[in-house]
């Protein structure tokens, strides 16, 4: 089948510049003036911007956290995704203790079969890192997964100690694997935690009062040491402070091979919002935990110099109802996470774009293209350009959109962003040059999504 998008303003990492798009085969085979030829499908998008479809490399769907799991499963967190203009996502695999990892990637397949709506790759958590384990990373490849992710907090659970550490960077770099790290200080936390708890200080505030950002900052560092000391690339996800970013560019200017992330909603709240009245400061529960404003703009200046590199989601849908209840009187027993698959495009360009903060090629780098790049998936996704994926978004900069839960398609009761009017937005998704999502409808069958087999 082959597709025309005739009328638009493309934009790229690189440039913004008037083009038709043609597709073939679900593949981008042409982009320039005068593409209107025959065609089974031409699309008019006068008036629009066609934009590479956003990529998403933190999720967690169906995850096993807290004694629960992520509301969002690969169908509803993918029509949310969707609906965003995200079209394509990187999921976190979590290794149980005793297992393999190829036993873990097993478990998140079946998940993903028959549910997929856009195309998903996985990373692999390794949390029990027996020497066995730390030799079946460079087996991962050959699967197609290029990424693992150390925790070095929740202790207990998902942290690993820094011998672990230190093996698995050596290991992975040996095998042209990308390693990510959650960095915060899980021991001091845990201790920090027992203290508050003994005091009787029980409120979600205490969950970021619990998890300082020196401590995050200190974990940041000491990762990148390590990474620095091997030449083994680290990639720190969720950054959210100052002192992290510190670190990170301390790193970078040295040369060593570390990059970063942040997330969307650390650019918008603070610890304050876990304070609000009675319980709803649980719905902002998440590790490492808000910060404080002067983070923010600490956050976007490194968006645009380029310290982070990726602005990601960390989406780990919790409904409050149900699941966030589960730590009413002990804050330590609220399960971590937010949402923000759907929100994350139309926020980031809200308030990065509209606002003065990136230009309209910085966004389209922070949500596609350098995500693509850093993970496997360059010259196939993340850019519109002849011989990549047909992912595209037609984004109306002027439509307006208010926010809502009710108004979202995931699983999810409630939005952090709740009343939100943001303007500009996706009015149609396309994935591997099939609409899936048009004028907020779906008109794709779940099923379609592949996984991708990313490169070293």
């Amino acid at each position: 089948m082959s597709t025309v998008i005739v009328g638009g303003t493309v934009v790229t990492a690189e440039g913004t510049f008037s083009a038709d798009v043609r597709i073939d085969g679900g593949v981008i085979s042409a982009v320039g003036q005068g593409l209107a030829g025959p065609a089974d499908t031409v699309i008019d998008a006068t008036g629009r911007h066609v934009l590479p479809g956003g990529i998403d490399v933190h999720t967690h769907l169906s995850m096993p956290s807290f004694g629960t799991e992520t509301c969002d499963d690969f169908s509803t967190g993918h029509l949310a995704a969707a609906m965003g203009g995200t079209t394509s996502h990187i999921d976190f695999c979590i290794q149980p203790h005793g297992a393999s990892l190829r036993a873990a990637l097993d478990i998140w397949h079946a998940k993903a079969a028959g549910r997929a709506l856009i195309d998903y790759g996985f990373h692999v958590a390794v949390t029990d890192p027996r020497p066995e384990v730390i030799d079946e990373i460079m087996t991962l490849p050959g699967m197609g997964v290029t990424s693992i992710k150390l925790f070095l907090a929740y202790r207990g659970t998902l942290q690993v100690d820094d011998a672990a550490l230190f093996s698995c960077l050596e290991r992975a770099r040996d095998a042209g694997v990308l390693t990510m790290v959650h960095a915060e200080n899980g021991d001091a936390i845990e201790h920090l935690m027992a203290g508050a708890l003994g005091r009787g200080e029980t409120a979600p505030k205490y969950h970021a009062l619990t998890r300082p950002p020196q401590l995050e900052s200190e974990a940041t560092g000491r990762a990148a040491a390590m990474a620095e000391v091997l030449g083994a690339p680290l990639y720190v996800v969720h950054v959210s402070c100052r002192g992290a970013l510190d670190r990170v560019r301390d790193a970078q200017s040295r040369g060593a091979p570390v990059t970063a992330e942040t997330c969307t909603h650390y650019l918008f709240f603070t610890k304050g919002d876990l304070d609000r009245p009675g319980f709803e400061g649980a719905k902002w529960v998440c590790s490492p935990p808000f910060r404080e404003a002067a983070d923010h703009e600490a956050l976007w200046a490194a968006l645009r110099d380029g310290t982070l590199s990726v602005v990601s989601t960390d989406h780990c849908p919790f409904r409050y109802d149900t699941q966030k209840v589960l730590g009413e009187g002990d804050f330590t027993k609220i399960p971590n996470g937010v949402p923000g698959i759907e929100e994350r495009m139309m926020v980031l360009h809200h308030a990065g774009v509209n606002g003065g903060r990136l230009t309209l090629q910085q966004f389209v780098s922070l949500t596609a293209t350098a995500p693509a790049r850093r993970f496997g998936l360059g010259g196939v996704k993340g850019t519109v350009t002849a011989g990549s994926d047909a992912d595209l978004v037609l984004w109306d900069l002027t439509r307006e959109h208010t926010i809502t839960a009710a108004g979202n398609h995931g699983a999810m009761d409630y939005s952090l962003y709740e009343g939100m009017q943001v303007r500009g937005m996706p009015v149609t998704t396309l994935v591997r040059g099939e609409v899936v999502v048009d004028g907020g409808r779906l008109v794709a069958a779940p099923g379609r999504g592949r996984f991708l087999q990313r490169r070293i």
